[in-house]
Formats: structure tokens, C-alpha cells, sequence
């Protein structure tokens, strides 16, 4: 199939449809809202639920009921979106139901803005809601690896009866970029055996998050986590460049893998033994992988849209086995490839100095010079 030129949002949604997505409920907020406006005009015309709930409290808990039967079902939001979502995301994680989770994500905290961030790192990545269940959750950086990427939610949240989330940013969303659409899948025709669809002729099946019994939850927790650990193993899902033999390897995930790369091929073209290793899984994380890259480069530098929240998971996977840096920009602001170039040459002239102490303090004094001379 021909590529087509496509606003993020609505490529996304469109993905969606064609994945087989049989129930969408959301309420708007900037810049995820061509999500919901274009699932408002297409599910209806396939004869599948759209819903645009009084608020995203009442859209995560439209989403778990739904889940409950077996369909294909998912939402869409931004950040301050998300977090009220966080109460209805535990009781589905609880109940062990397959959803899809999308969240555009903007600068914060509090209400914030709505440019690009990524902020919500800790919050889609380690859980966000309360009581012990395991997300996965998926970080593409072009339009068309989101595109690819919703299917593959779609499968991994029925396969293992887990919440997907996938993280992109308001870059991601409003930008245009052609990208090719998958076929269109054909709905399921026979749910489950877990779901909800009618007792006549069969028992009872009961899905619920309530284990009054401290022993019974614990039973749950366990089968969780032995389920999170199952994922661990086989879902880990990376990209690579040029890290076979860097000297500076980049680690960046989303729209900051993808700005990464830009300056680690410019690095190259000067002589620059740089690299770039993306995590498409941001959970489960990529532990083995940045071990053994850890294992055969000189120095890491980790680039981020936030204040070094991946920052902290690669530090505990390489544990001071090679000295690691950070580069990070702040609330909605989006790293040039010039300045993670810049990065890339300060490291590359002082490439054998000793590890930093602080590379998070040691950032903050660099991203306050460079905050004074762009004012």
C-alpha cells in the first residue's frame, strides 16, 4: 500500500481502526484531541462504539467495563487527562483486562502547557496507580513506528491480559508525516473464554479487582508479577545505531531518540564514533541490552525530555560500570540536534576524564548557561 500523508493524531486513530479497535472512549484535551475527533466520525461509520465521556474519570471506567467483554478497546488522552485516569487504570490492571492506553504527552506538572514533554515517564511506565500491577509500555518515535506500534499493543494486551500504554508527544501527535496503514483486520467474531458475554448455557464468570481477603490478593499479585516476568523475557523491544563500536553511545527514547539520531549521524560524518540505542519498550526495560552495550562503550549519554527520569533506570542497569551523562530540556521544550551534537563533542574532547559525580547536578549548572544565552 502507498504512503499517505498523515497528521500523527489522526494516524494513530486510523491504526487503531484497523487493528480491529471495536469500542473508543475519551474526552478531549489539547494535543491528543484529532484522536477523539477522528474516532467520533469513523467508529460510527463501521457500527463500532464511540463514546465522548462527560470527563476521562468517567472514560477509563466506560473502557474497563467494555474490556470486560472481550472487545478491543482503548482511549486516548494527554497528561493532567492520564492522571485522572489512574484510579480506573489499577481496578483494570486488577482485573487482569487487555487495554490499549494512548497518552500524547505534554509539559508539566500540574496543568502545564501543551507542548511536547516527556514527564510522564514515571507515571505510564512504572505503574502510575496504586497497589502492584506491571504496564507495558511502548515508545515510538516517527509516526509510522506509533502506526506500527498500535497492533502490536493491541497483541501484547490480549496475550497477556495486560494494560498497553504507548508514549508519544505533542510532537508526534500534530506533526504530519507520510506513513503506510496496515490492512484492515477483520473483528473477532467469538470472545474470549475469560470475558463477560452472556451465562446462558455455560457458568459464571466473574472479573473483578476486589480481594477482601488479604491471602487472595496476595495469590493475584504473584500471578502478576510471574506474568510481568514472563514479559521480561520475551517482549523486550530496542533499536540500534552505529553502537557496534561507539566510543559515546546515546541511550533516548520517543521524539528524543529520534533528534539523537540526527546528531549521532552528523558525529560520524566528522570521525565521531558516536551511537544511539532507542528503547521501544520503556517497559519492560531493556536490562541485558544496555548491560552488554555498557560492556563495550567508552562513556553513555542518556538524552531525555524531562529531568532524568530514564536517566535513573540506565544507572541502575550499568551500576558505575562506565561513566554516564545526561541532556535534558524542560516543559515542552524540544533538544535541537545541534545542542546533543554539542553534547556529543564536549564528552568526545574529555572522553577519558573521570565519571561525573552528579550527572544530573552537573546538567542543571550546563542547562542554566545555555538557558542565558538563548535570553
Amino acid at each position: 500500500m502507498a504512503k499517505k500523508l498523515y497528521k500523527g493524531n489522526e494516524a494513530f486513530a486510523e491504526a487503531a481502526i484497523r487493528a480491529g479497535c471495536e469500542g473508543f472512549f475519551g474526552y478531549p484535551i489539547t494535543p491528543s484531541t484529532e484522536f477523539l475527533e477522528y474516532m467520533a466520525k469513523r467508529m460510527p461509520e463501521l457500527g463500532r462504539a464511540f463514546v465522548q465521556a462527560e470527563s476521562e474519570v468517567a472514560a477509563i471506567n466506560m473502557v474497563y467495563g467494555a474490556a470486560c467483554t472481550g472487545k478491543r478497546v482503548m482511549t486516548a488522552s494527554s497528561s493532567p487527562g492520564i492522571s485522572l485516569m489512574m484510579e480506573g487504570i489499577s481496578y483494570i490492571a486488577g482485573t487482569e483486562l487487555p487495554c490499549v492506553v494512548i497518552n500524547v504527552m505534554r509539559g508539566g506538572p500540574g496543568l502545564g502547557n501543551i507542548a511536547p514533554s516527556q514527564g510522564d515517564y514515571y507515571q505510564m511506565v512504572k505503574g502510575g496507580g496504586h497497589g502492584d500491577y506491571f504496564p507495558i509500555a511502548l515508545a515510538p518515535s516517527t509516526v509510522q513506528e506509533a502506526v506500527d506500534s498500535i497492533a502490536l499493543a493491541f497483541d501484547l494486551a490480549e496475550k497477556y491480559r495486560s494494560i498497553v500504554h504507548i508514549l508519544v508527544d505533542g510532537n508526534l501527535g500534530q506533526m504530519m508525516e507520510p506513513c503506510e496503514m496496515p490492512p484492515m483486520q477483520p473483528l473477532r467474531e467469538t470472545p474470549p473464554d475469560w470475558a463477560v458475554s452472556g451465562a446462558k448455557g455455560r457458568e459464571k464468570r466473574i472479573l473483578s479487582s476486589i480481594y477482601i481477603d488479604p491471602p487472595d490478593e496476595e495469590v493475584t499479585n504473584l500471578r502478576l508479577l510471574k506474568r510481568w516476568m514472563e514479559i521480561e523475557a520475551s517482549e523486550v523491544r530496542y533499536d540500534e545505531l552505529h553502537t557496534e563500536d561507539a566510543e559515546i553511545a546515546i541511550i533516548a527514547f520517543g521524539t528524543a531518540g529520534r533528534v539523537a539520531s540526527t546528531a549521532v549521524r552528523q558525529a560520524r560524518a566528522e570521525g565521531i564514533k558516536a551511537g544511539l540505542f532507542r528503547p521501544i519498550t520503556l517497559a519492560p526495560f531493556p536490562k541485558k541490552e544496555i548491560a552488554a552495550l555498557a560492556k563495550r562503550t567508552k562513556r553513555i549519554l542518556v538524552v531525555e525530555m524531562n529531568t532524568g527520569m530514564m536517566l535513573d533506570d540506565v544507572s541502575r542497569v550499568i551500576e558505575g560500570k562506565v561513566p554516564i551523562e545526561f541532556y535534558g530540556r524542560l516543559g515542552g521544550v524540544t533538544p535541537l540536534p545541534d545542542e546533543i551534537y554539542d553534547e556529543i563533542m564536549r564528552i568526545s574532547h574529555n572522553i577519558d576524564a573521570p565519571a561525573p559525580e552528579n550527572p544530573r547536578m552537573e546538567w542543571v549548572t550546563r542547562l542554566e548557561k545555555i538557558l542565558e544565552g538563548e535570553n
